[in-house]
């Protein structure tokens, strides 16, 4: 296992998709807390008129009742419809207001993520001794020094709210109703307000803390990033062993090819190039097979048992080996070249059928462009 101290490489993208899919993002509770409270209170500024008012027709209604009304039963089923109906609009809006501040506040950070992995039972959960560990470690330490930090700054604020609207409270008996409700609701949601206003600053610490603890859990040592690498790349032997088996299949599928080719040029003793030309087609000659050194006696072995014309041109055979691909048409710019020995070999057959003059010898400077020179 790694020691914390070895991790120093950044995690690659397959470790952060890894641990995103178990639930391992950074997480602030101090951030969503704080949104929901600061938010139910702004809300609660809002629609406290609405909701006191609400208040204040329920009961109105329900304490007014008549001798009759008192009686029958049908009409306390009806009041209940009519306190339902009046506060429906206003707690349902708070209550929305509320849900879409926690949502946000859980998402704000690390993004949406929704996996059944990290709601699994572990055993690392409940074991005892992972428990004190992080109870008495690090985390366990900055967590204690936030309740602390809340602790003072929540009733620090609470005790500021209490100085400013202390006369006010005193005074709400004094006033006439329903006015003192309104009042009330108006004072306790300032309260809420400066108390809630209180877990900025910790939200605001708890956020960058939360993020740089994540990264540093993130962070990978050498060794595992070489063994990630190893492992989603595929073991060098076996990726050795794989490229020799294509090779070899390769070579053996243009070793077939080479008895259709119509001539080999040759360098005459490291490369060897099969070329293959339709007379009756339109396309450019077909290089059909390649090789150097063990390869390329090969070649020159299976033409020889085939009659396949072998032209010795070193510079065409390097310029074709490294230009064009087996199964692939040359070049255009060695055309001419190509078609030089193509003419020279279809003479030569003419010639040994007795249809023809000895052809002249292949040049040797045949034109071949210097960006193809090899």
């Amino acid at each position: 296992m790694s020691d914390a101290h070895d991790k120093t490489e950044d995690p690659t993208s397959k470790k952060l998709t890894d641990t995103r899919k178990k639930g391992q993002i950074a997480r602030s509770k101090e951030l969503s807390t704080a949104l929901v409270l600061v938010s139910s209170a702004l809300a609660l500024m809002f629609m406290g008129s609405y909701i006191a008012e609400a208040m204040f027709k329920i009961s109105q209604r329900t304490f007014t009742l008549s001798r009759d009304e008192t009686y029958d039963y049908n009409h306390m089923f009806q009041a209940w419809g009519h306190a339902l109906e009046t506060v429906s609009m206003s707690v349902l809006s708070f209550l929305v207001i509320i849900a879409i501040a926690g949502i946000y506040g859980n998402i704000a950070l690390g993004g949406y993520n929704f996996t059944w992995e990290s709601a699994s039972p572990k055993a690392s959960k409940i074991n005892p001794l992972a428990g004190f560990k992080r109870m008495f470690g690090m985390n366990g330490l900055v967590e204690l020094l936030k309740a602390l930090a809340k602790f003072v700054v929540v009733a620090a604020m609470a005790y500021l709210a209490m100085v400013i609207f202390h006369d006010e409270a005193l005074h709400i008996d004094m006033e006439l109703y329903p006015m003192n409700l309104f009042h009330a609701m108006d004072l306790i949601s300032w309260g809420f307000l400066i108390m809630c206003c209180a877990l900025i600053p910790i939200a605001a610490f708890d956020v960058p803390y939360q993020a740089w603890k994540h990264d540093k859990e993130m962070k990978m040592s050498k060794q595992e990033v070489k063994d990630e690498r190893k492992n989603s790349e595929g073991d060098p032997q076996v990726k050795s062993r794989i490229r020799r088996l294509q090779y070899q299949a390769a070579a053996k599928r243009m070793m077939q090819q080479v008895p259709t080719a119509d001539v080999v040029v040759t360098n005459p003793t490291h490369y060897s190039i099969a070329l293959k030309y339709d007379q009756m087609g339109t396309t450019a000659p077909i290089l059909v097979a390649k090789g150097v050194d063990e390869l390329a006696m090969h070649i020159r072995k299976i033409a020889n048992a085939h009659d396949v014309p072998i032209v010795e041109s070193p510079m065409l055979a390097r310029a074709i080996y490294y230009s064009t691909e087996a199964d692939h048409p040359i070049p255009e710019k060695l055309f001419m070249a190509v078609a030089q020995v193509l003419a020279y070999v279809y003479q030569l057959k003419a010639y040994k059928k007795g249809k023809g003059k000895r052809p002249k010898a292949l040049r040797k400077d045949l034109p071949i462009p210097p960006e193809l020179r090899r």
